[in-house]
């Protein structure tokens, strides 16, 4: 069974501008990226008693710590931006929104399911993003897994 757009003005998008919006979106992270390894560093420094030319040892404790505290950050600025307004920075110039499969709101709990899967997908060569083209409803692995959508907006007659 097909599942028709949430609203009459807005439909599946083609992935190629997902897939930009998701290139856009990787400038606010690796801010985030660099501003959290900022403070790492410096607790590092001051608070190991390290000298300040000193790097986190490479697969150490600390440098896995940094990794999963920059997929927290990560998360938190796609939750927090899809749970306020459907869109984060990257989506906001193709007109992209996330909803529920009925047009709603997503519930923040769908909105990290969607994080993490899409964080697989990524990590599988991005999988989960390229099966939205056979995908009869145009969805992704973490569209489906969590219950929401990706629509389009229309916009200027030129589209």
């Amino acid at each position: 069974m097909s599942t028709p757009p949430a609203h009459a003005d807005a439909h599946p998008p083609w992935i190629g501008r997902r897939l930009l919006a998701l290139l856009y979106d990787l400038w606010p992270a690796m801010a985030l990226w660099l501003l959290l390894s900022a403070l790492f560093t410096t607790g590092y420094t001051l608070l190991g008693r390290h000298d300040p030319h000193e790097n986190i040892a490479p697969l150490s404790g600390l440098q896995w710590l940094l990794w999963l505290c920059c997929w927290g950050v990560t998360g938190l600025y796609a939750v927090a931006s899809w749970r306020h307004g459907g869109q984060t920075l990257g989506m906001r110039p193709w007109r992209l929104r996330v909803r529920r499969l009925d047009g709603g709101r997503a519930s923040t709990g769908a909105l990290w399911l969607r994080f993490a899967v899409a964080t697989v997908s990524l990590c599988a060569g991005g999988l989960g993003f390229w099966w939205a083209w056979i995908d009869r409803d145009r969805l992704t692995w973490h569209d489906r897994a969590s219950g929401t959508r990706v629509l389009r907006e229309a916009g200027r007659a030129d589209d």
